[in-house]
């Protein structure tokens, strides 16, 4: 990654069942939260989407890379 995002791992609660939150800051609206269930996808997903992250990354690299034109 080329910035480094510094993420704040907090527990929650929501109707009773535990929580855990994500955000990168104090004042965000809506951080990333989810329960028990989904944190086991996300385990098991965990190369997938390491993966999807280096591709999309790859991926808006060359976008960013400066096009040139040959002149005659």
């Amino acid at each position: 990654m080329d910035k480094e995002l510094t993420i704040t791992a907090t527990r929650s609660e929501y109707k009773g069942f535990p929580m855990i939150v994500l955000s990168s800051g104090t004042n965000e609206k809506y951080p990333f939260q989810f329960g028990l269930q989904k944190a086991k996808r996300i385990l098991a997903s965990i190369e997938a989407i390491k993966q999807f992250v280096d591709d999309e990354e790859a991926r808006l690299a060359q976008a960013e890379k400066p096009k040139t034109v040959a002149v005659k």
